[in-house]
């Protein structure tokens, strides 16, 4: 008998973008297409399964061809052309010999055959400096899909993978897809694209799915199926794992498994410093789906209601009437704690509120925000309506994003007091006092806090932006991603300076970015005098720890010092000194 033959390990290294490990079988997505389902078929039924192939490609020509003629009697020009070109690609004998080899070499399924040899098509179309084919694989995807849509209902449903654990992979994930992933079924994910700064890390952090991201060029060499691991905690996607390699891994899994059972034991704990400084633990929230998950955590509140996440499921914000039960099923489910919604922070790298005409030349510096809101002022004042008819019905606070100045906050404050005139006079409750807050953000908004503290009953730093724009970082870009640095001097005094003019008029400021979450960055934070941290439901049991174990007064010294450093890794290395001098054991 033939000695059977074991795959060699292999390890592809990206970015870590969210701690845990992962041990299953891949999956893998092509982009711009949903991936089919796949099984193992036998060497006697790959002729019935070429058939199959040969069999959808005559039905998706008929179509292309329906469609064509359709498009000419309609329009009467060349602009059906392209569905020519779509059924020529169908005809293609590289093609379709391609899928027939598929289909008898991995013994798969014909449209799983199919699709991973256009799935290998268009990752090396993306590829191709020149734009005009780059941006053919649209018309490539297309036709991808309805030969797949064609496949549909024929023969017996076998399992699918993806309704099994398993590990997806892709060339990118968009934060949509990110918070839609069915966490059940899903032990991790990887792509080729993002960094440890993307809304799609942050939401993989959030949401606690082990993550690696920047796996260039590597997806195109990875069959589903494949055992693996991902380390999320070194940035590896491990292929074909040896006992060795699976040993050491369930071993540190189960002794990570020991930190968290042990920090969940101290949930309810209160988090002051060890010299009784209290400091408010919230939790960050994209969907109302994760209100169980926040209330297990241990977390006083929702420092971060991100209402953008409205939009997955449509093209538009949900009208005032949707809003308002949303709203108010989180202010009584979260009750007798606070609830900070935040109004609509579409663009840049978030969900658009609607499409543009014309895509803009630099998202971050664009249309986004605040300037959404003030610029389409019925839509806004639906959703301040809502949080307004919330308040009656539990403790909601909210807050503006992106402001860069005082106009847009008088702005804003300006609609939010025609909001409560109309309410008033249609008899409809609301809390008229309930607490208004703005987050520092933009650099602007930092400098001039004193003139915006006034305003409003606190501040929440969201020091994602506030990076990226003090630094000038594109925080998702690989290419500059270590120039993106969390203790860069201007941005520790901007911190300082923002809850200096909180301080000055009586009000309290909170971080709910990523540096929140971030326990080597704890006694920096404390130091400076934030009075909330507002993380992600996964982190707070760490964070709460990291807050208990700290001595405020210590805190506020090395502060003093960082703030007269003049390198990042110097402030780091200060707040760092002090995190594994009383929490070692929690830092990864």
């Amino acid at each position: 008998m033939a000695e059977i033959e074991v795959p060699e390990e292999i390890t592809y290294q990206g970015i870590p973008a969210s701690p845990g490990i992962s041990i299953g079988p891949l999956h893998v997505m092509a982009r711009g297409f949903s991936a089919p389902e796949v099984y193992e078929i036998e060497d006697s039924e790959v002729a019935r399964e070429q058939e199959r192939f040969g069999a959808a490609l005559e039905v998706t020509k008929k179509q292309l061809i329906e469609l064509q003629q359709r498009l000419e009697d309609l329009a009467g020009g060349k602009e059906s052309d392209i569905f020519e070109a779509h059924r020529m690609l169908l005809e293609d004998r590289a093609v379709v010999d391609k899928v027939h080899d598929a289909i008898s070499e991995r013994g798969q399924n014909a449209e799983y055959a199919f699709y991973a040899v256009m799935q290998n098509f268009l990752e090396a179309m993306r590829r191709i400096p020149d734009p005009y084919f780059r941006e053919r694989t649209a018309d490539l995807e297309d036709v991808c899909q309805r030969v797949l849509r064609n496949f549909k209902g024929d023969g017996e449903v076998r399992h699918q993978v993806p309704e099994e654990q398993h590990i997806l992979v892709a060339y990118d994930f968009s934060p949509s897809d990110t918070a839609a992933m069915n966490r059940r079924h899903i032990l991790g994910f990887a792509a080729e694209l993002g960094s440890v700064n993307s809304h799609t890390a942050i939401l993989a952090r959030a949401l606690g799915i082990p993550a690696v991201l920047g796996l260039d060029g590597t997806v195109i060499d990875i069959q589903t199926l494949t055992p693996g691991i991902l380390d999320g905690y070194a940035g590896k996607l491990i292929l074909h794992p040896s006992e060795e390699t699976l040993t050491h891994y369930r071993t540190l899994s189960a002794e990570k498994a020991k930190v968290r059972t042990a920090l969940e034991a101290m949930r309810d704990a209160a988090t002051d410093t060890t010299d009784g400084r209290a400091i408010t633990l919230s939790a960050n929230v994209e969907l109302i789906e994760e209100l169980p998950l926040v209330k297990r955590s241990g977390a006083k509140g929702i420092g971060l209601y991100r209402t953008e996440f409205l939009l997955l499921n449509g093209e538009e914000m949900p009208d005032e009437a949707k809003q308002t039960a949303a709203y108010s099923r989180m202010a009584k489910e979260m009750a007798p704690h606070t609830v900070i919604i935040r109004t609509l922070d579409s663009g840049g790298d978030k969900l658009p509120v609607e499409p543009l005409t014309d895509p803009e030349p630099n998202p971050f510096l664009g249309w986004r925000g605040i300037r959404v809101s003030l610029s389409r002022p019925a839509m806004f004042k639906d959703q301040l309506r809502a949080v307004l008819r919330a308040s009656a019905h539990g403790k909601i606070a909210v807050m503006f994003p992106m402001v860069s100045g005082l106009s847009e906050l008088k702005r804003a404050r300006a609609a939010l007091r025609e909001c409560m005139d109309e309410l008033s006079k249609a008899d409809i409750p609301f809390n008229a006092d309930m607490p208004v807050g703005v987050m520092i953000e933009v650099p602007s908004a930092a400098v001039c806090a004193d003139l915006l503290a006034p305003e409003v009953d606190f501040f929440s730093i969201g020091t994602n932006d506030l990076i990226q724009y003090t630094v000038a970082v594109d925080r998702v870009n690989p290419h500059v991603a270590d120039l993106y640095r969390p203790t860069h001097p201007a941005v520790i005094r901007l911190i300082k300076r923002t809850i200096d003019a909180a301080n000055a008029n009586g009000i309290w400021t909170g971080v709910c970015g990523e540096m929140a979450g971030d326990i080597r960055l704890t006694p920096l934070l404390i130091g400076l005098g934030v009075e909330e941290l507002s993380v992600g439901p996964h982190q707070v049991p760490r964070v709460g720890q990291a807050v208990r174990s700290l001595s405020h007064a210590e805190c506020a010294a090395m502060s003093d010092e960082a703030l007269k450093k003049g390198h990042s890794y110097e402030i780091l290395g200060l707040s760092l000194a002090l995190a594994r001098k009383y929490y070692g054991n929690l830092l990864d």
